[in-house]
């Protein structure tokens, strides 16, 4: 059998300048495959001639407790110098053509390397950042769709990637880290080889950009200025150590990160009703969920998508807490504390939401953001029950978010 502890989830970013690293502070990682075969019946006929094979659809839901560090934002974005102090935010345009693998990497209770489990060529339908009480520990989720999903083992169960940045010139030789071995459906050793220069991802074609020379060494025909090459393949080198896929976080790191470790502030741009350095108290409850559209397309005579993007994108922000003053709804109309009449019809739709991440609760640190901007009062709810104290929960609605270690990028308006 395989425990959790011996179950080494690790992300693969395709473009970029990124290598793979491990996911930290995975809670569950959930994959729903349907394979999507079409039964084929013809008149005359007592039962299924047989069935059309079309490519799976793949859902991948990933639970996390945050731990403030941005390093899965970058990978799944493909974005290495983004997010961080001193560089420009992730957007959730960056979500849109990037993609990425996820592997794990699996050893049994008596030490027993079984296999890899792969998923390629994931995208981002959607993530969210939670605090669900305030003695609760802040989560992340995200939403993955992908069309493959491979069972790694025998001769084949290391799924390994090597990143290189050769000299310009033709017939350029990559000498790989580990040996590779075939793939047994296809006859090739790579399962993928792209270049990445200035942003734009080209997977190259076997034959024609490159050349197999030989278990060991990757010939690519043309490599231009400042071209990354990043390599994919399967191997059971024995040189392969599964443990190195893992690396757990020393103490130094934050180990996850409670409710009482944020700050949130909400606030109408310009407006000084009340200004970006207000807090927002006594909430029990707040998160961000983003819902991206995405419109990933193929093409005739071709089973893989071959472009990617999103039509649309929803950042949804739900607040819930115990009501002891109208505060959140003064903030909403974009007046000061106490005016008089609060009227649901003049709510604002340029609300700005951040959310501050912290070290620790002596908020000394910022690790990283989250800031939505431009929202809109979607809806006004709550309870009063017998012997309870009265809720409130307000729900916003808007279509921009970016996330950032940057502490002067969230406060800028």
């Amino acid at each position: 059998m395989i425990k959790s502890n011996k179950f080494k989830p690790r992300v693969f970013p395709i473009g970029g300048s990124g290598t793979d690293v491990e996911i930290n502070r995975a809670q569950s990682m959930t994959p729903d495959i349907t394979l999507n075969r079409e039964k084929v019946n013809e008149l005359g006929r007592v039962g299924a001639v047989g069935f059309i094979n079309k490519p799976p659809t793949i859902g991948y839901s990933l639970t996390q407790l945050e731990y403030g560090n941005i390093e899965f934002y970058r990978k799944i974005t493909n974005q290495e110098a983004k997010g961080g102090v001193g560089q420009d935010a992730i957007t959730l345009q960056d979500f849109s053509r990037p993609y990425f693998d996820i592997a794990a990497y699996l050893t049994d209770d008596d030490g027993v390397y079984k296999g890899t489990l792969l998923y390629p060529s994931l995208r981002v339908s959607g993530f969210s950042v939670s605090i669900g009480e305030p003695t609760g520990n802040i989560e992340r989720s995200f939403d993955l769709v992908g069309e493959a999903a491979s069972i790694l083992q025998g001769d084949n169960k290391y799924y390994v990637a090597k990143v290189a940045t050769p000299e310009a010139g033709e017939d350029v030789n990559i000498a790989l880290d580990y040996t590779a071995t075939k793939d047994p459906d296809n006859d090739v050793y790579m399962f993928r080889v792209v270049r990445v220069n200035s942003g734009v991802v080209t997977e190259l074609i076997k034959d024609i950009n490159y050349t197999e020379t030989d278990a060991d060494n990757v010939e690519i025909a043309v490599v231009n200025a400042s071209d990354t090459i990043k390599l994919y393949y399967t191997s059971s080198d024995e040189e392969i150590d599964p443990e190195d896929y893992f690396t757990p976080t020393g103490n130094e790191e934050v180990v996850a990160i409670a409710g009482d470790s944020a700050d949130i502030f909400l606030y109408v741009p310009s407006s000084g009703k009340p200004s970006a350095d207000d807090k927002i108290y006594r909430l029990q409850s707040v998160t961000l969920e983003i819902s991206l559209d995405r419109e990933d397309l193929g093409e005739l005579g071709n089973s893989k998508v071959v472009q990617r993007g999103v039509k649309s994108s929803t950042v949804t922000v739900s607040i819930g807490r115990i009501l002891e003053s109208f505060t959140v709804e003064e903030v909403l109309r974009g007046e000061v504390e106490g005016y008089g009449v609060i009227d649901v019809t003049k709510l604002t739709d340029r609300a700005t939401l951040t959310l501050k991440i912290y070290k620790d609760n002596t908020k000394q640190t910022l690790k990283y953001g989250l800031r939505a901007d431009t929202l809109s009062v979607a809806s006004i709810g709550g309870d009063a029950s017998v012997e309870e104290y009265t809720n409130k929960d307000n729900s916003l609605e808007g279509e921009s978010l970016i996330i950032s270690a940057d502490n002067d990028v969230l406060d800028a308006e």
